[in-house]
């Protein structure tokens, strides 16, 4: 039975999940509203402009495109058709010095014989043929986990056993849940610095790779199957999927922020904006970090909708300098890490609500591909892992020039100088991202995925409450790009197939009321 068109569906918030979400819905007929309290689309895919140079200041990577082939094909699309992809040959550079002027480097690369080579190179044959291994081990890993987990709208650890059956159980102690991260790497990796390297996976999820399941070791194996720049940067691909989404009938407002999720007769009504206007709707899928749910900013009456997130359980936050500048001494790769001397350290730091004294540190070259040359200035997003403690304190301007020194300094260390003007740079501490995305403290991933239970606790699509729906990376499947995609395909999915249910209902309601009279 087909779907009735004069269903009415409000998505709170225009970022990767929401518009997902809109994207599969308007696609087939569904009447979609946006409400994003931004002036553009993107949610944390933010753009920040400097003097007229637009930098990407939220996520960076681009992987798992076949989320977004299959996402826009559902949709009667062809996702190459509106974004131009440019794969690299580089995942990333990776630095480390113990010394001025004793910097080492190590390129991953796409190909795994070229990344064990330059590892054997790196630190001797052995680490070369354990890397073989590793990839065998992450490849399998992600293989087990695809269709249960990833592509699954609530998954447990039963259902990820029962799904495969008597395999399931033979499965299980090849995805590692119950090793952390770093433990499992040390038996793979002899040397520190490879076990550093790709303990860094870990925060791509916002944990410690010391508290994180090796599970996550995963994040390896889907780097290798691609990386890929976008003309006109990530923010880019936010647009197309607002535009996409508009052409096939979705609506889309900016600047319009909600107050009240309304309900009646214990089912959701429709939304309330803070100008006091009301949209009517028979669904609402909430694109939101679920801590804003929970802790009642959209209304004490849907508060019970999400699981809270205890502040021990926040992910990672982060410091970011966006900026315009030159750069010299360090040959850019469009991704570069420059490692600290003790990485521990900068967890147990965290872990205290402090900012890392000596950090490990991301740097972005958002004019570079794998080896480009730099122009004389440059675009340049520098991160470091910060505490999600952007509710409980503030971040003053004697503080973030302290964290400026020490990071700033690491990157001198390897041998890269960056000529920063403060009129051409742009800080975000915590708060800020508190500011941001309210009631996460500046968490930018959710809940961290710290323990093996810590996947199966986000919440899937579905809520207590009848037809309301939560995406976003804070739910399931994860955080990153890709991942929320995959969270707003999830609620859209649902979504239509309660209002099928709903609407067969209706339909025999009033077969039922022809037939008496």
């Amino acid at each position: 039975m087909g779907l009735m068109r004069d269903d009415r569906v409000v998505v709170v918030g225009a970022g990767v999940a929401g518009l997902a979400a809109a994207l599969a819905l308007a696609a087939r007929g569904i009447a979609v509203t946006v409400v994003e309290r931004a002036a553009t689309p993107g949610g944390k895919m933010r753009q920040i402009s400097l003097g007229g140079a637009p930098i990407d200041s939220g996520p960076t990577v681009f992987t798992m495109r076949w989320v977004f082939d299959e996402l826009f094909a559902n949709a009667g699309l062809t996702f190459s058709d509106h974004v131009r992809l440019q794969p690299l040959s580089i995942l990333a550079r990776h630095a480390w010095s113990e010394n001025p002027g004793s910097t080492t480097r190590l390129d991953l690369f796409v190909d795994e014989e070229r990344s064990a080579d330059a590892i054997a190179a790196f630190a001797g044959p052995d680490e070369g043929r354990r890397y073989h291994a590793f990839c065998k081990d992450t490849r399998r890993i992600y293989d087990i986990l695809e269709k249960p987990f990833l592509r699954s709208a609530q998954p447990s650890m039963f259902s990820l056993i029962a799904a495969n059956g008597f395999q399931g159980l033979i499965d299980l102690p090849h995805i590692r849940p119950f090793s952390t991260m770093w433990n499992a790497l040390g038996q793979y990796f002899h040397d520190p610095r490879l076990r550093q390297m790709f303990a860094r996976y870990a925060t791509y999820c916002g944990s410690s790779p010391f508290a994180a399941p090796a599970t996550l070791m995963l994040v390896a194996h889907v780097e290798r199957e691609g990386v890929w720049t976008i003309d006109g940067g990530m923010h880019a691909l936010a647009r197309t999927l607002a535009t996409c989404a508009e052409r096939l009938g979705a609506t889309i407002r900016y600047g319009a922020e909600v107050s009240d999720i309304l309900t009646a007769s214990g089912r959701v009504s429709g939304v309330a904006l803070t100008s006091g206007e009301r949209i009517a709707a028979d669904a609402v899928i909430v694109n939101a970090d679920v801590s804003a749910v929970a802790n009642g900013l959209f209304g004490t009456n849907v508060a019970h909708a999400a699981p809270a997130i205890a502040q021990r359980a926040r992910s990672l936050s982060a410091m970011t300098w966006s900026m315009v500048a030159k750069t010299d001494g360090f040959p850019l790769s469009r991704h570069t890490v420059f490692f600290s001397r003790n990485y521990r350290a900068e967890f147990d730091d965290i872990d205290r609500d402090a900012v890392p004294h000596e950090p490990t540190v991301y740097v972005c070259a958002q004019d570079r591909g794998d080896d480009t040359l730099a122009t004389d200035e440059e675009r340049l997003l520098v991160l470091i892992n910060a505490p999600p403690a952007g509710d409980r304190r503030a971040f003053d301007a004697t503080e973030v020039e302290q964290c400026a020194q020490r990071t700033f300094g690491a990157l001198a260390r390897c041998g890269l100088q960056i000529q920063r003007q403060p009129e051409r740079t742009q800080v975000t501490t915590p708060a800020d991202f508190n500011r941001l995305f309210p009631a996460t403290g500046g968490a930018l991933y959710g809940r961290s995925s710290h323990g093996w239970t810590a996947s199966f606790q986000r919440p899937g699509s579905r809520t207590k409450i009848p037809g309301m729906y939560l995406a976003g990376g804070s739910t399931h499947p994860g955080p990153g790009v890709p991942m929320a995609a995959l969270a707003g395909r999830a609620a859209a999915a649902s979504l239509l197939t309660d209002l099928g249910s709903t609407g067969a209902s209706r339909k025999m309601a009033m077969l039922g009321g022809m037939s008496m009279r």
